[in-house]
């Protein structure tokens, strides 16, 4: 019989949904697991919603004070749905509690507090993971199978992009339960650690360390009103960001992030290329790698379109779904990452990316900051 698993989920968001249907929907797809999730506890301020929230989605419990969920003992993990400024004290006293801990990103709201986070966690011994769920999108994580393999071999370009558009209007507020994410003392910073943070955490995994960069940023409506106070206030997030950087290996990189590109809700790409060939995603067609390999010396030599789809093995977690050529969509990556996390209880072993993991991300992401004020090179 499994060992249960028991959640104590803070927030109940857009996060808080997707997280929850990971949960729920891995004992069915991943029976073999040793470990399954239990959804035991939802927790937010205002106890009607919660309480609306937990009804839906089958929550046991529930809390209107994130302390009290932590000291309960009949919660084993907890998963950190909050805005940002708050992921540095609830993951703490997690820590000091000895629960698991399942963290939202970007890991801090700087990399001081990202280190004290990390330094919690590995004095404590409990596992740990940050939702970057781009890792566990099957075509993304075949990517990270061929560069491992040798097959696009020397790297020397990586590019990415993530642009959105629904900040655009000067009538839209800041702050507030719905647009924390506009709100620097809430978010930390906007698009950069919103949106690029995952462009970053994906590099870093399939292309190592970053090393240095030098990055623009715009705010383009300088004040919006704020939710909780009724004034206009100065905007202090950043609209756009685009950055240059060196990677260890000696490749360039080039990301850009915006939410003002009319016309784009999510769209996410990057593209990577190699002495031996290169490889590109879409967010947009996740479940599509595209590759062009050069040591391919026929006529019919090209860029291919690669369906990941494949559900005999080849093509990582199809196994657990449909038959070839029924594709899976966003929420499964959540699924794949709750199922990896709890693999990784079984065999004892990290799940990355883990808070140190995220650390690095967070790096890069102070130091974009850091050069677009200085107007300089920063060195992660």
């Amino acid at each position: 019989m499994a060992t249960p698993v028991r959640i104590g989920m803070i927030g109940y968001g857009f996060m808080g949904r997707a997280h929850t249907n990971g949960y729920k929907r891995v004992p069915d797809f991943f029976p073999e697991l040793g470990h399954q999730p239990v959804l035991q506890v939802a927790c937010a301020r205002n106890e009607e919603n919660i309480a609306k929230f937990a009804k839906q989605w089958g929550y046991a419990n529930i809390e209107t004070d994130w302390r009290k969920l932590i000291e309960r003992d009949d919660v084993d993990a907890v998963d950190i749905c909050v805005p940002n400024n708050l992921h540095r004290e609830i993951a703490i006293a997690a820590a000091e509690a000895g629960k698991m801990i399942l963290c939202e990103k970007p890991i801090s709201m700087n990399t001081a507090e990202g280190e004290e986070m990390c330094q919690a966690v590995e004095k404590a011994g409990v596992a740990n993971t940050v939702w970057y769920n781009y890792r566990r999108v099957p075509a993304v994580t075949m990517a990270k199978q061929l560069i491992d393999e040798g097959r696009l071999g020397r790297i020397f370009h990586y590019r990415a992009n993530f642009l959105q558009d629904w900040t655009i209007s000067e009538d839209l507020p800041q702050g507030g339960a719905a647009l924390w994410r506009l709100d620097a003392a809430a978010a930390g910073s906007g698009v950069t650690g919103d949106l690029l943070a995952h462009c970053i955490d994906t590099a870093i995994w399939l292309n190592g360390t970053v090393s240095d960069v030098t990055a623009m940023t715009e705010t383009f409506i300088k004040e919006r009103m704020h939710t909780l106070t009724g004034k206009k206030q100065k905007v202090e997030i950043d609209d756009a960001c685009a950055f240059l950087c060196h990677f260890s290996n000696g490749s360039l990189g080039l990301f850009e992030s915006t939410r003002y590109a009319r016309g784009h809700k999510a769209l996410y790409t990057f593209e990577i290329n190699g002495e031996k060939g290169s490889l590109k995603w879409d967010l947009h067609d996740l479940h599509r790698l595209e590759m062009f390999d050069y040591e391919d010396e026929s006529r019919l030599r090209g860029w291919k379109s690669i369906h990941v789809t494949d559900h005999s093995g080849e093509h990582p977690y199809m196994d657990k779904w449909w038959v070839p050529g029924l594709q899976i969509g966003y929420e499964h990556s959540f699924v794949h990452h709750v199922a990896d996390f709890m693999k990784s209880l079984d065999e004892g072993t990290p799940c990355g990316p883990t808070f140190r993991d995220a650390l690095e991300t967070q790096k890069v992401c102070d130091a974009v900051l850091a050069s677009a004020k200085n107007g300089s090179w920063e060195q992660v």
